[in-house]
């Protein structure tokens, strides 16, 4: 049985899609998945928007609206009942976030106990075998194996174990069976 530590937005829940969204309905813009090729957000959009980017993360309802990535739940499900599964969430950096991201777990991944969901700003505490997390910086801190889940800004990230989708996911844990 492994333990393993797994990240939320953009692993779990589709951050990238609802800043878009947002920002696309706020400036009249069309940016898309493909403009933010091997780039953060940040980075796409001219520096006077970047206070507007900042800002949705604070508004209370914006962890509340993402969407699930397709086939979380049925993998985060399967894997909980094989292994030790935490959520690892970088919620601190965000600490207007908390509340919203607590609920959001609790409305879509039920079978998650609230003992096994961390909030922190700094992944290097996890004691974990695993980590999947979108961010290389994370990973970088991280002491156990880390697996990089595929997001536009890390497209061209080779350090670490690529997992594309939660069905790699699954593929990586169960590819003995």
């Amino acid at each position: 049985m492994a333990r393993i530590a797994v990240d939320m937005d953009e692993v779990m829940a589709d951050t990238v899609a609802e800043h878009i969204r947002r920002y696309n309905a706020d400036f009249g813009a069309e940016l898309t998945h493909e403009d933010l090729d091997g780039k953060w957000l940040w980075q796409c959009v001219p520096p006077e928007h970047h206070e507007a980017l900042g800002g949705y993360l604070n508004e209370p309802e914006f962890f509340g609206a993402l969407t699930v990535m397709p086939d979380a739940q049925r993998v985060l499900e399967r894997l909980s009942r094989d292994h030790e599964v935490f959520i690892a969430s970088a919620a601190m950096e965000v600490p207007a976030s908390f509340t919203a991201k607590y609920r959001w777990m609790e409305q879509h991944f039920p079978f998650i106990r609230p003992s096994h969901m961390v909030f922190c700003g700094n992944k290097s505490i996890l004691a974990s075998d695993f980590l999947i997390d979108d961010n290389p910086r994370q990973l970088r801190m991280f002491n156990g194996r880390g697996l990089l889940f595929t997001a536009p800004h890390n497209k061209y990230v080779t350090e670490w174990t690529r997992v594309d989708n939660w069905l790699a996911v699954e593929k990586f844990f169960y590819k003995q069976k």
